[in-house]
């Protein structure tokens, strides 16, 4: 279809159906304006084509195994039902061009594609790193022609730079390589994001965003994670996530998250092995006398949570998988409670009046207490400041947000929903 006739194909919903599993009912009408825009994005930027086609890549919310992954340890997280969406249309040119709604285009010639350390941490970087690992699974890459625009909001753990990665992987999916799948495509998106965009992160973000749901992955062995998919739709039993942006600072905290790792594989290292998950709980309980005094007792503290969070996302993925709700529940407590308390990621101690985190834990947890039905909270994302996790119910959600937004400001509370779809190309 070229833009006149997709504009009144979502105009005459022929895509309630599909927007309505994606977004929610109660956001139809927003979502059917919000896609009709990007075409007419794509057309002032790029003019009429006749075949375009349009993608959808969620976000992520992480829900256990809170800094563990980069110890190759195990993860829960979710997709979330905010997304980047792109308008997209092949061309023979060898050339890609991508419009992101409020920023500069990128264009890149595919013959021309190098790592190059100038260029690090630009979206730029993102799409050569992802032409150059679909290169290298053996796959074709071609031009073409993208706008996207993006409700991800930055810096609050929900990953919008995994999303666009995995968008870029989904567009050159769906026009040159129907065969390859979403795990593959999340793995290339990791290696783009560490040999172009030059940042070493591990494989959850990409991952959750590109598989979709509820999504369990055990890192054991980085280069192979065993992935499985609890199927479990908690907006159906009337639950929706709420993330909390406490408008935090998060300058100069590089070395706080950097000190987490470290502090983890130093320990594993007096153990005999490079990372905790190469050693045993028992190795570690045995020699808690002589890990303090040579890695100190926060490192040891964040060894004991990187153990009980692996066993913790085991048995909270089997209660989605037998639908138990309260121990799922316990377990994001658990979890919430361990970061706080050993791993200690919930406020710097480099500014140490500054806890928006902790005043929203504890002003979420007094008013879960009030709720008739289950429901939790914890520390979301790498932590130290930024953002919180709730999951409540519907019909309690505004009136946590009401709360939210007095305390840290208009918006500071995002309701959500957990989407079961990950990244998609809608037509």
């Amino acid at each position: 279809m070229n833009v006149k006739e997709l504009v009144s194909f979502i105009e005459k919903g022929e895509l309630d159906a599909v927007l309505t599993e994606l977004y929610g009912k109660e956001n139809l009408t927003y979502q059917k304006a919000r896609y009709i825009s990007a075409v007419r994005g794509f057309e002032k930027q790029y003019g009429d084509a006749d075949e375009l086609r349009l993608f959808s890549v969620p976000g992520r919310s992480e829900v256990s195994g809170n800094h563990t992954d980069h110890n190759h340890g195990k993860v829960l997280a979710a997709s979330i039902d905010l997304d980047i969406i792109a308008v997209a249309t092949r061309t023979d040119d060898g050339i890609i061009a991508v419009k992101s709604e409020g920023f500069p285009e990128d264009v890149v010639k595919i013959s021309e594609i190098a790592v190059d350390e100038s260029k690090f941490a630009t979206s730029f970087a993102v799409i050569e790193g992802m032409c150059d690992g679909f290169v290298k699974h053996d796959c074709a890459v071609g031009g073409f022609r993208a706008y996207t625009t993006s409700n991800v909001f930055k810096g609050s753990g929900l990953s919008s730079s995994a999303a666009f990665e995995v968008m870029i992987g989904n567009i050159l999916r769906s026009l040159y390589n129907n065969e390859i799948d979403n795990v593959e495509i999340a793995k290339i998106s990791q290696y783009s994001e560490n040999v172009f965009f030059g940042k070493p992160c591990g494989l959850m973000d990409q991952m959750a965003c590109a598989v979709g749901g509820f999504i369990s992955i055990d890192f054991k062995d980085p280069s192979e994670p065993v992935i499985t998919s609890p199927e479990f739709d908690l907006s159906a039993i009337g639950y929706s996530l709420c993330i909390v942006d406490t408008g935090g600072n998060h300058a100069d905290l590089t070395p706080d998250y950097a000190a987490v790792p470290a502090e983890m594989k130093a320990v594993a290292r007096e153990l005999g092995g490079e990372v905790l998950r190469d050693v045993s709980k028992l190795e570690l309980l045995e020699r808690i006398p002589e890990l303090r005094e040579k890695c100190g007792d926060r490192a040891v503290l964040r060894a004991l949570h990187f153990f009980a969070e692996n066993d913790r996302v085991d048995m909270q993925k089997a209660a989605l998988e037998r639908g138990d709700i309260d121990s799922f529940f316990a377990g994001v407590r658990a979890s919430g409670n361990s970061s706080f308390k050993y791993l200690q990621n919930v406020y710097t101690t480099k500014n140490v009046a500054e806890q928006g985190l902790s005043l929203a834990l504890c002003l979420t947890e007094e008013f879960l207490a009030t709720v008739e039905k289950p429901s939790a909270c914890r520390v979301h994302g790498g932590g130290f400041a930024g953002t919180i996790q709730a999951f409540v119910p519907t019909e309690n959600a505004h009136e946590l947000a009401k709360l939210m937004d007095r305390v840290f400001g208009e918006g500071a509370c995002h309701i959500l929903r957990i989407r079961t779809k990950g990244a998609i190309c809608i037509i």
